[in-house]
């Protein structure tokens, strides 16, 4: 079992997919088309690889959560990577900027960036391959 998908509302997929294209340049859009969602009109779009994808659509209204807060709802999500610092600087060449780095940890590299709907993404690299290692809060 894996997961496929994570499906984010925003209110602009272009500037979305900017974020997204910049983390994960060999991904592209694997459909998207329009509709309704409960009487509102909406664009989406999938955007991952042969297995994986995030799927965005525009109709989203407000603001997202206040992260800091301690509100119900989305905290964050991660993707791991075999080279963070490579990462970072296509997201940084992109006009996106840190929000916050990992904690100090001898057995992984973290940081987080803030996507354009307020979502806020993880973004890891391993530097061992033992699971209690890895997974270890020193």
């Amino acid at each position: 079992m894996y997961l496929e998908h994570v499906n984010l509302v925003a209110n602009d997929i272009n500037s979305m997919l900017k974020f997204y294209q910049a983390a994960f340049p060999y991904w592209f859009i694997r459909s998207e088309g329009t509709g309704t969602w409960y009487g509102k009109p909406r664009r989406w779009v999938h955007f991952g690889d042969a297995t994986q994808y995030i799927a965005i659509s525009d109709h989203g209204e407000g603001e997202n959560r206040d992260l800091s807060g301690h509100q119900v709802g989305f905290a964050h999500f991660a993707y791991v990577t075999n080279n963070l610092d490579t990462t970072v600087q296509r997201l940084q060449k992109a006009d996106f900027k840190v929000a916050k780095k990992g904690s100090e940890n001898p057995f992984r590299k973290n940081v987080y960036f803030i996507d354009p709907a307020g979502f806020e993404i993880e973004f890891v690299e391993y530097l061992s391959d033992i699971p209690s290692e890895r997974n270890n809060n020193l």
